[in-house]
């Protein structure tokens, strides 16, 4: 696999890195002592925002309250990006079990991660003649054709991770898109890392460039990092989500013969490749609650928090409410179904460390599907 550090986007990185001394008001390392901080102003503010969203566990629940009772009869497709990814399998069976409540019928198909299932996976979708189809962890403009047939045919489309922003999207047109806030997201798995090392990183980033959602996240994590000219960027791993079991370990093994231990962290735009990495790096006698310290900025899958809480060669991620999400996607359908605009409910950002997770397998908001179920009349 070519190395992603040598390209051009890798390259523009480390120039943002090392501008940020001047743009940024933190010293360059040449000149500080070796008990100051390299970037005390963005440490200073990396270790608030990592302390806020470690606390923030949404003791209450935030969402609606209101809407309409369910709508009978009602089926939906759900259209995996690859049901690989434990984040995207976890969202799929929440919405499955969620439908049941509902009394709908649910089916799921997997688009396995490549640009030609996913056009057979939703060409099948579209064909079922379902009332709604939910578009998950891709780019739907990929599938521009098929998103305006399924519109035109008067099936709903609801998304998950499909574009960047939470909410409505008229360019490609969904009733309403769910995801946390990239922005936040990116910003507490960047700051974690100029936190965690004290602003002294040599950072490696794991993403895959061929979806545009997870190109943006990236593009995010890499300005945040910016700010703080002691955290050096090592490589971009660009690595599709659906390779991540083969490419990963050879990947790990060449960046630990190449940076050894100068490399002392990881950020990746999910947590899939982490579980990918461990048997690589404890081949290499690297010690699982040791460098490199990796953080998923996304997903929180029940492997990711299973690594987190043993300290196998994963330190924090910052989680998607995988299960909660799944009853929100049935929620905005039914919405949708009865004429009544999008809730607009925006799950809080968190964190979660062996510190706050208390060996949880997920993190949800409280009390969801009671609220949801007064909601629906069940």
């Amino acid at each position: 696999m070519e190395r992603t550090s040598r390209r051009p986007v890798g390259t523009a990185a480390i120039l943002a890195i090392a501008a940020s001394a001047l743009l940024g008001g933190c010293e360059r390392s040449s000149q500080s002592s070796p008990s100051r901080p390299v970037c005390p102003a963005a440490l200073a503010k990396a270790a608030s925002t990592v302390k806020l969203a470690g606390q923030n566990s949404d003791s209450a629940w935030n969402g609606p309250t209101s809407g309409p009772e369910i709508q009978p009869g009602r089926s939906l497709v759900f259209v995996a990006e690859t049901l690989g990814n434990p984040g995207v399998a976890k969202v799929a069976d929440s919405v499955k079990e969620a439908g049941r409540v509902a009394g709908w019928n649910v089916r799921v198909i997997d688009g396995h991660g490549t640009a030609a299932g996913l056009l057979a996976a939703f060409g099948e979708a579209i064909a079922a003649k379902p009332s709604g189809i939910v578009v998950s962890a891709f780019y739907t403009n990929l599938n521009a054709a098929q998103v305006k047939k399924a519109s035109d045919a008067g099936i709903v489309l609801v998304g998950w991770h499909a574009v960047s922003n939470p909410g409505p999207s008229e360019n490609p047109r969904l009733f309403t898109n769910i995801t946390t806030k990239v922005e936040e997201v990116a910003k507490v798995s960047a700051d974690w890392t100029i936190s965690h090392s004290q602003g002294k990183a040599g950072v490696v980033v794991f993403t895959d460039s061929s979806i545009p959602f997870a190109k943006h996240k990236t593009d995010l994590i890499l300005k945040e990092l910016a700010t703080c000219p002691g955290v050096k960027l090592l490589s971009i791993e660009d690595i599709p989500i659906s390779d991540a079991a083969t490419r990963t370990p050879k990947d790990v093994s060449a960046l630990l013969s190449q940076h050894g231990t100068t490399w002392t962290h990881s950020v990746a735009i999910n947590d899939l490749c982490f579980a990918s990495a461990a048997p690589a790096l404890r081949a290499a006698g690297r010690e699982g609650d040791g460098a490199p310290f990796n953080i998923g900025a996304g997903d929180g899958d029940p492997s990711a928090f299973k690594r987190i809480n043993g300290k196998q060669y994963q330190a924090a991620t910052v989680p998607e409410p995988l299960v909660q999400q799944g009853w929100q996607i049935v929620d905005e359908f039914n919405r949708a179904f009865a004429g009544h605009p999008p809730s607009g409910y925006v799950p809080a950002v968190h964190l979660s460390t062996a510190a706050n997770s208390k060996d949880t397998t997920s993190w949800d908001p409280p009390h969801f599907k009671e609220e949801y179920l007064k909601i629906w009349g069940r």
